[in-house]
């Protein structure tokens, strides 16, 4: 028999791990596009999953974007189909707001949401790779967005509504999909937006991690890669130490939530402007910049009469020995 693929048996083992703690008898669902990365997440899928007793569906979404738009998703869903997977093509309406990217990324995970609602799926595969996560540590950094965003994409996230958004191939390079594409003889998709240098991301792809390969050796999204995931692993002991503190110095208050100004004083600034960031993002459902979360911790620690303070959806003031957010 012939040898198997090293791109194939790398792949299937990151999916095999990935789906090791599924429950029996459920269905999961691939986030398909077509392209190298997807393509080979689904394929590997199909074949790992039955191993496993669960059931695997493929949602392709049409953006609509591009002149053949309908008939590259209709390509993927027939090669899933081949594949044995259930595939279904979803025509999406892409709005504005936030740019083109931002816009399609959150048209694609709305359907995405429903999909695995209606076919009470224990988890949404997506197809990002260790490049992927590279990428967006960099654009992280460039963008002075802070910890959070450095920490990249996580490997397994469950949102507010239930869904399970699971990454399998976080730490296979994107080479490697294509090489388990040509291996398996799938005919892949290039989206040509991933050559277009208007977008900070293939910017990104194509200038500057090339340029870091070359400056500072190999090696440079492996390393980056393991940026993320240290700092995931800080975040979440301090989001454990932030939830143990928050029950002892937040209370509810009329038409809002409010915090001991003594206990964030006493607090490390870390931990302060985290325990601001989440008080206002669980009440309001409001993210804030790192100069509002300031702004709002010098109610605190600088305090000199100044009043309340707008924020998204809320304000914030100092009354008596508390800062009391508000809704707007």
């Amino acid at each position: 028999m012939p040898s198997l693929s090293p791109a194939i048996a790398e792949i299937r083992l990151a999916v095999r791990t990935a789906l090791a703690d599924l429950p029996e008898g459920s269905t999961v669902i691939v986030a398909l596009s077509g392209g190298t990365d997807s393509l080979a997440l689904a394929a590997a899928t199909a074949f790992e999953a039955p191993k496993l007793g669960l059931r695997v569906g493929s949602l392709t979404v049409d953006h609509g974007l591009q002149g053949d738009s309908d008939a590259v998703a209709s390509r993927a869903a027939q090669t899933a189909t081949a594949l044995g997977v259930d595939a279904l093509v979803v025509r999406v309406e892409v709005g504005e707001e936030g740019g083109p990217e931002a816009a399609a990324r959150d048209a694609r995970y709305r359907v995405l949401k429903d999909a695995a609602a209606d076919a009470g799926a224990s988890a949404v595969l997506l197809g990002h790779t260790l490049d992927d996560q590279a990428e967006t540590v960099l654009l992280g950094l460039a963008r002075g967005s802070g910890a959070a965003s450095l920490q990249g994409m996580a490997p397994v996230r469950e949102d507010g509504d239930g869904v399970r958004w699971v990454r399998p191939l976080l730490g296979v390079r994107r080479e490697t999909t294509r090489a388990f594409c040509a291996a398996s003889d799938l005919e892949f998709w290039d989206d040509p937006h991933n050559s277009e240098d208007r977008f900070a991301r293939v910017r990104v792809r194509e200038r500057v991690l090339p340029v870091l390969e070359s400056e500072l050796g190999p090696g440079i999204a492996e390393a980056l890669a393991r940026t993320a995931e240290q700092l995931r692993e800080d975040a979440e002991a301090f989001d454990e130490m932030i939830h143990e503190t928050i029950e002892d110095i937040v209370e509810h208050a009329e038409a809002g939530i409010s915090v001991s100004l003594a206990a964030l004083a006493a607090n490390p600034a870390a931990l302060r402007n985290r325990i601001i960031r989440l008080v206002v993002d669980s009440e309001f459902g409001v993210s804030l910049t790192r100069v509002q979360t300031l702004e709002v911790a010098r109610l605190a620690t600088d305090w000199s009469g100044q009043g309340p303070i707008d924020l998204p959806a809320c304000s914030a003031a100092r009354l008596g020995g508390r800062i009391v957010f508000t809704a707007r």
